[in-house]
């Protein structure tokens, strides 16, 4: 007695002469929303950096965050001496007293001291995280990640002097060709550093920095190689303070955008030369971020607690 072959294997065996439908897509995975602030050339500890702080809170409060990302300078002129130094205090923990959020930072230019890097200067912020209850730099450069979103924190100031700083630059072209080579399992990766790719701010763009030119390596040229090799098309988003100003770029490179976020507590002139979604120069502020699943929202707000633009993509578009 032959026994009959059950309807769903009869389907599957005739689907190829009968040209079956496909099969519907796999439900969408719901994740959990990401609400961050990115701001940078933050560490003056005057009123300016206060009250953005105060603006921050009250978004926070009004529309969630769950962190900050830190794009550099966080202490100026020259960065900290020591885990004790009175600065951490008042250009750090005392103007953000307000935020119970961690801050994942990264280091600027001025972090490293003034002139001559200074790798102890840079060490005192990375071992700070040990001493602050919300101060976050496990290394110089590292990754963290939330939800669907993976973050990358780079030390760009290493791509400035690749001779005394060689060997931190080093170790991290190791470590994000690594890391970029790695699956991110359809998550967002957002890069974010100190110095720009491109910008309308006076520093410009990178290999062109400053007027610098490209054979010197203060122009930016080894950060432009950087990003031309391995994060332009690796990375969604490039987030970057240094110039004083508020900017999200029209310019893309194989699909990563760019947006200067780095008003945190003082101002320079932006220079309209290049096509830009928003610019803005004229108030210190910030970026606040929310992800969810495959759209993300972004917004510029000012010190005084004013949205100044609304936009935002879908990373799949």
């Amino acid at each position: 007695m032959t026994r009959a072959l059950p309807a769903s294997i009869l389907v599957l065996l005739l689907c190829p002469l009968l040209g079956c439908p496909p099969p519907p897509p796999p439900p969408p995975i719901d994740h959990e929303p990401v609400r961050f602030i990115a701001l940078g050339d933050t560490g003056e500890g005057n009123e300016a950096q206060y009250d953005v702080a105060e603006a921050m809170a009250a978004v926070c409060a009004d529309q969630g965050c769950d962190f900050v990302l830190l794009l550099g300078d966080n202490i100026y002129e020259s960065g900290v001496n020591a885990l004790d130094d009175l600065q951490w205090q008042e250009k750090f923990e005392l103007p953000y007293a307000g935020l119970d959020l961690p801050f994942y930072a990264v280091l600027g230019n001025h972090d490293y001291g003034l002139l001559v890097p200074s790798n102890d200067r840079a060490e005192f912020q990375v071992a700070y995280t040990d001493v602050s209850d919300k101060w976050i730099m496990p290394a110089r450069h590292y990754s963290h990640r939330h939800s669907n979103v993976e973050f990358v924190a780079l030390d760009t100031q290493a791509t400035q002097f690749p001779g005394s700083l060689g060997p931190e630059l080093e170790a991290q072209d190791r470590w994000l060709k690594d890391l970029l080579a790695q699956d991110r399992e359809g998550a967002w990766r957002i890069v974010y550093g100190h110095h720009p790719y491109v910008s309308n701010g006076l520093h410009g763009n990178a290999g062109a920095y400053d007027g610098f030119p490209p054979e010197l390596d203060l122009s930016g040229i080894h950060l432009k190689r950087l990003f031309d090799e391995h994060i332009c098309g690796s990375a969604d988003l490039y987030l970057c303070g240094h110039d004083h100003d508020r900017e999200w770029l029209e310019q893309r490179c194989g699909g990563t955008r760019f947006v200067v976020s780095g008003a945190g507590a003082k101002l320079r002139p932006i220079e309209d030369v290049q096509p830009a979604h928003f610019g803005d120069y004229q108030f210190e502020g910030f970026t606040w971020f929310e992800i969810v699943d495959d759209e993300l929202t972004l917004q510029f707000w000012n010190r005084y607690g004013e949205l100044d633009y609304e936009n935002g993509w879908n990373r799949r578009e």
